[in-house]
């Protein structure tokens, strides 16, 4: 499961997708499908979670994985690209990858 700290050494790759409301439901029916079938069995993969907006005009990934190298070596594996080239047909995206700085609780939690 995602472990969001500052303090954790991972990398976390965001790609949110912009999509037609009546596409989003098969965007995340093809993003699922190209997690299961390869991505999550890569070495150094740690976590995705997928969201969808309340709208039906995005869909985000929050992926989380050991080294930006791992997630390099993942995106060579020819396994997803059936998926993920139908997904570039019906949404277009922008992906970034992250460190997280800080994180936040409820005043009165520790963080």
């Amino acid at each position: 499961m995602p472990e969001i700290s500052a303090k954790s050494s991972v990398v976390t790759l965001i790609n949110v997708f912009t999509v037609e409301p009546a596409n989003q439901q098969r965007l995340i029916e093809l993003l699922t499908e190209a997690t299961d079938v390869s991505v999550r069995q890569a070495p150094g993969f740690v976590s995705a979670s997928l969201h969808r907006s309340t709208d039906g005009t995005k869909v985000t990934m929050y992926a989380q994985w050991r080294s930006s190298d791992d997630y390099q070596a993942m995106r060579r594996d020819p396994a997803p690209l059936p998926f993920l080239e139908e997904a570039l047909t019906i949404a277009k995206f922008e992906p970034g990858m992250y460190e997280v700085v800080r994180t936040f609780a409820p005043a009165g939690e520790s963080s």
